[in-house]
């Protein structure tokens, strides 16, 4: 009886194994079959490229030739998915959405302008000034991007002295008002202003997605519905810069309030390119991409008006000289007026 058991216990031991068997042996034989045709489908495929170049009929081929020209059909795969890319960025403007690094950060539903008033350390009163003449608090900013599509923030660096009781009276106001973008990585001083604002615009890019970025001074006052209708007009150009243009002599006198380390650059005229006055600008997303994309090889000078428009010397920009963003007074239709 235990003999009879023992040889059931090994008939089904049997059994299972020849099941495991047969099911690899039948993975086995789709895996080669599968490979056979593979490699079958790439020789024919060769061969008919051959026969294409050479006017022969059957060919022979090696095996490295056709590893060689595998791999460039993967080769012709990538750039063809390159070129899909490229058309694209053509198409935005220098770059597809996808390479911005911040996706997750952006608004939902695409905004109108995003605003950077440009403050510095002891402005305190400037800004509560503005926030009552003008940049909205509390629920309404929330409002002012639901209704208008548009974002206003006070921008700032970090102190020298990273952490000091500079640093804490703005994170302290920010705790309250929640109206600050704190740019971390740049250093709050007259000096670095023109970093400053390639600062804000890769990082206002980065995060919001908007038709239009401005730059306002902190003692300029804005009238919202103005710019609004304004921006509008002008969202039908792929890359537009936008502002009160000027130009102006260089100083090349080191003890001169305008001093321009770089005077040599502008010719024996001494005088700056046309660009846009610094109380107040606008440019279409695709240059603030294009700042963003290039930040490690655009050059800055001694102002940060002249460093923004010497981004766009070169390209193929609208620059738009609009009378409403000079802002030394203020009249009916205006945008701005500097206080």
């Amino acid at each position: 009886m235990h003999s009879r058991a023992s040889q059931n216990r090994l008939s089904t031991l049997s059994r299972i194994s020849v099941l495991l068997l047969a099911m690899f042996a039948t993975m086995a034989a789709v895996y080669v079959a599968g490979r056979l045709w593979q490699d079958a489908e790439n020789r024919v495929y060769l061969i008919q490229e051959l026969d294409k170049r050479t006017g022969q009929g059957q060919s022979a081929i090696s095996v490295d030739d056709t590893l060689k020209v595998i791999t460039c059909r993967e080769q012709q795969k990538k750039l063809s998915e390159l070129e899909m890319d490229l058309a694209a960025a053509t198409q935005e403007g220098f770059v597809p959405k996808h390479l911005s690094k911040n996706d997750r950060t952006r608004s939902k539903k695409k905004l109108l302008a995003v605003i950077g008033i440009i403050t510095t350390f002891g402005r305190k009163k400037n800004r509560d000034a503005i926030r009552k003449a003008w940049m909205p608090t509390g629920a309404a900013v929330e409002k002012l991007a639901d209704e208008k599509g548009i974002i206003v923030r006070f921008v700032i660096g970090r102190s020298a002295n990273h952490g000091d009781s500079l640093d804490r009276e703005i994170d302290n106001e920010n705790r309250h008002t929640n109206d600050f973008i704190i740019l971390d990585g740049q250093v709050e001083a007259p000096e670095e202003s023109p970093k400053k604002m390639k600062s804000f615009f890769i990082h206002a890019v980065e995060n919001w997605d908007a038709e239009f970025y401005a730059k306002v001074n902190d003692d300029v006052y804005v009238n919202i519905d103005a710019l609004g209708a304004t921006l509008t007009t002008h969202m039908d150009k792929p890359r537009v810069y936008i502002g009160c243009m000027k130009s102006g002599e260089v100083f090349s006198e080191q003890s001169h309030k305008w001093y321009e380390p770089e005077w040599w650059k502008f010719g024996d005229k001494k005088s700056y390119f046309r660009h846009a006055s610094g109380e107040m600008y606008v440019m279409s997303r695709a240059l603030a991409q294009f700042i963003s994309i290039n930040k490690s090889i655009l050059r800055t000078y001694a102002h940060d008006d002249v460093s923004t428009g010497s981004w766009f010397i070169g390209l193929e920009v609208k620059h738009i000289n609009e009378a409403k963003f000079c802002c030394s007074s203020w009249s009916s239709g205006a945008i701005c007026a500097a206080v």
